[in-house]
């Protein structure tokens, strides 16, 4: 009907007019123009080199467990010789209903935790947490504990045995790294974040920080942002160590975390 010429005015009578006049959006007009599609759109750009399908036979194959989470699976990949994006591991796990199962909880009322946990100074605040780790001699649990400021790796500690003693290593590493020393009160003035596991709410941890001055700072519950710090350097040494090498004993390990410590530190000097 567009093309069709008017006897009028001498000429077609154009799409928008037809539109107006039959009270149709062009864009619908537009719409049923198209050819059907083959498949359903997917994100432009190049799929690499590995198409979809053997991506995701490759994920099946980067781990024994199904249900694990996506930057695990692609760490291993990457250990692997496969290189492809994390986003594009989550994505192939999502739709195949291949990731870790998680709980909505109980409706939460109000934060406790609203402001920032930046200090303007180094030394005024610490973050420490732990993870595990597999070795040829068994399960080993890394301690670390890290500047709020700077980000800096103060103290890292790897041991088969994850009690209050083996978590105060990295913060003795701490303080005679950055405060000259072991002896009481020679840390007054600095506090650790910490959450509320058992290591840390132990009496012989806490009152060791009480005898180098240290303040003890947990964690509000439920508001795990509040030792961000601490989980977030562990993030990134599970993404380029944990995840990516194999050690025989925990020895190996252990040394392999103070390499990593001096390497991560000096990155962030550079």
């Amino acid at each position: 009907m567009s093309r069709t010429t008017s006897p009028s005015a001498g000429g077609p009578y154009g799409l928008a007019l037809v539109c107006r006049v039959w009270g149709v959006a062009r864009s619908t007009v537009y719409r049923h123009r198209e050819p059907p599609r083959a498949a359903a759109p997917r994100r432009p750009g190049p799929v690499g080199p590995m198409p979809d399908a053997e991506l995701l036979e490759a994920v099946l194959a980067a781990g024994p467990f199904h249900g694990e989470g996506h930057r695990k699976v692609w760490a291993r990949l990457r250990h692997g010789g496969v290189r492809t994006s994390r986003r594009r591991v989550l994505r192939l796990m999502r739709e195949h209903g291949l990731l870790a199962p998680s709980r909505t909880g109980a409706p939460r009322g109000p934060r406790s935790h609203d402001g920032t946990i930046i200090p303007e100074t180094i030394d005024t605040m610490w973050g420490t947490d732990l993870t595990a780790t597999i070795t040829g001699e068994g399960q080993a649990a890394v301690f670390v504990a890290v500047d709020h400021c700077s980000a800096e790796c103060v103290g890292i500690h790897a041991s088969l045995d994850a009690n209050r003693f083996e978590a105060l290593e990295p913060l003795r590493q701490g303080v005679r790294r950055h405060f000259g020393g072991f002896a009481k009160d020679v840390a007054r003035g600095l506090s650790v974040r910490h959450d509320h596991g058992s290591q840390y709410m132990a009496r012989d941890f806490r009152k060791e920080l009480r005898f180098l001055g240290i303040e003890s700072s947990p964690a509000f519950v439920r508001a795990p942002e509040g030792n961000g710090c601490a989980e977030r350097f562990i993030r990134t040494l599970k993404e380029n160590l944990l995840w990516v090498r194999t050690f025989a004993t925990v020895e190996e390990l252990r040394r392999a975390l103070l390499a990593f410590r001096e390497a991560y530190t000096t990155g962030l000097g550079s």
